[in-house]
């Protein structure tokens, strides 16, 4: 009997959890929403502001008993401290948790006016003839312990190095991956955290993963039926619907909400895409909305899957970074001169590309310039080889929002299941996609120039970071790394080149 209840409850709970997660996937091949993930992000957003009154009310209390232990601390001569001080304290309890302090109030040197200049200068000057007695009592000198941190940290942060670290929330989003010590602030916080725990885990988790699967089996079962068909405009459209179908239901395993703004500026065909690149899901993300082909190196695992199965139905390039032969044919462009022999037919010159985007009906080439991923708060130097090709360019903004999901993948620290673990229990993914004007080579421009014009388009209309100084710093960096690998390229190819001399 008890079996029998067992199984009949089981029954009971998987047919409606099927039909859910078969009209979810219904309505993803359409690509129709009821609204519901939009009304899951504004609920997420009360509950977030709900969190930060909190906090904030709990570090104005701690705030507040630190003052008075001080005060009534004997040793404390000076009693309360000053109003710059306090702010000081204040800013160093909010901000312990980050690792690098972005408050104006610890900055150790900021800019002076020229009023403010005298007055710090005669201020000096009597603080020298003074004759004043050094007081070295320990609470004086442990309050210059926030200067203290704030100045190595400015030490150690680099414009360039801090990009390739998860961006730090100024409020915490209920996720123990961003910060560890607010969860037990008070009893509702850590009651939501629970909450948001188990609806994480127990309910969004499996309905995720179920979808997912469903979208890499439409993908695996479509692509091979689809690459037996002779080359025709019905094998294109089909393709074309296969696809959106396919990444709609894999952004749907993701609770992804996708904003795309100027829709009149999407990638045509024959082209070339461009974007700034801050983890694998960016294909996802632009492939819900238009049909790409893809250019990027080779992996194993469940990216190998989707990448040898793209292949099947349409035109795409994927390469090994280690085999210096299948990147020349890529995008490089380089002769190496071995006993009077020339190379460039070894290397090719951007013949796949160009053969690519030559043919009218290819879809839109889908490039990262940066080579690697960003952590979606500026937008690193792009690599000139997309930018030689002589096709349009249709440059693509990519902005996500943390509050919801860290979408940047460290790959030095996470593996791509890791990876897809984070993502898939987090709350969501959120980001606001931004087609611009597709953009040509002025005359006389360089491809240096034209990258950096189209890298400057993408990151002010993204709201990405981009200076002048990192940019100095990343082309030094770039150059530096690009010449040890041409090096090394070259020295092991005339090993080769001589080697293989012996056999013809």
């Amino acid at each position: 009997m008890i079996l029998l209840a067992m199984g009949s409850l089981i029954y009971i709970l998987f047919v409606p959890w099927n039909v859910l997660l078969l009209f979810i996937v219904f309505l993803a091949s359409i690509g129709k929403s009821l609204g519901v993930r939009k009304l899951y992000i504004k609920i997420l957003l009360y509950v977030f502001e709900f969190g930060r009154r909190n906090i904030e009310h709990a570090n104005r209390q701690k705030h507040n008993r630190i003052i008075e232990d001080e005060s009534e601390d004997e040793g404390f001569g000076e009693g309360r401290p000053s109003k710059g001080e306090a702010i000081i304290l204040r800013t160093a309890v909010a901000d312990r948790n980050c690792l690098i302090s972005r408050e104006k109030e610890l900055i150790l040197l900021p800019e002076l006016s020229p009023s403010q200049q005298k007055t710090s200068l005669e201020n000096d000057e009597e603080k020298v003839n003074s004759s004043e007695k050094i007081d070295f009592d320990l609470k004086h000198w442990l309050r210059s312990l926030d200067y203290t941190k704030s100045g190595i940290e400015s030490i150690i942060e680099d414009q360039v190095t801090s990009r390739f670290e998860a961006e730090e929330l100024k409020n915490w989003n209920f996720l123990t991956r961003t910060n560890q010590t607010y969860e037990f602030i008070s009893w509702k916080l850590t009651f939501l955290w629970i909450f948001g725990f188990f609806v994480r885990y127990l309910i969004l988790l499996p309905l995720r993963l179920y979808i997912f699967c469903f979208g890499i089996i439409w993908l695996s079962l479509t692509t091979p039926l689809i690459g037996k068909l002779p080359d025709s405009s019905f094998k294109r459209w089909l393709n074309h619907r296969c696809y959106l179908i396919a990444f709609r239901i894999l952004t749907r395993s993701l609770s992804a909400v996708i904003t795309v703004h100027n829709k009149q500026w999407r990638p045509q065909k024959g082209s070339i895409c461009v974007a700034n690149h801050t983890s694998p899901i960016d294909c996802i993300i632009l492939s819900n909305d238009n049909c790409y082909s893809l250019i990027g190196q080779r992996h194993g695992g469940i990216l190998g899957t989707v990448q040898r199965a793209l292949n099947r139905a349409s035109p795409h390039i994927w390469f090994e970074r280690s085999e210096a032969k299948d990147r020349g044919l890529v995008s490089q462009r380089q002769v190496y001169w071995f006993s009077g022999f020339c190379l460039s037919d070894f290397f090719g010159c951007k013949c796949r590309l160009k053969e690519h985007t030559s043919n009218p009906k290819n879809p839109p080439m889908l490039i990262f310039p940066e080579g690697t991923c960003i952590n979606n708060t500026s937008v690193m130097q792009f690599k000139k080889g997309s930018f030689e090709v002589g096709c349009p360019i249709y440059p693509v903004a990519i902005k996500y929002d943390p509050r919801f999901g860290d979408a940047f993948w460290n790959s030095s620290k996470y593996s791509m299941g890791e990876y897809l673990f984070m993502m898939m229990t987090s709350w969501a993914i959120v980001c606001d996609v931004w087609y611009l004007p597709p953009v040509h080579q002025e005359q006389g421009e360089t491809s240096v120039e034209y990258a950096n014009r189209v890298k400057q388009l993408i990151a002010q209309q993204g709201g990405l970071g981009w200076s002048t100084k990192a940019l100095e710093t990343e082309k030094r960096v770039d150059g530096e790394a690009t010449g040890k690998i041409e090096q090394g390229v070259e020295a092991r190819l005339s090993w080769q080149f001589f080697a293989e001399l012996q056999y013809l």
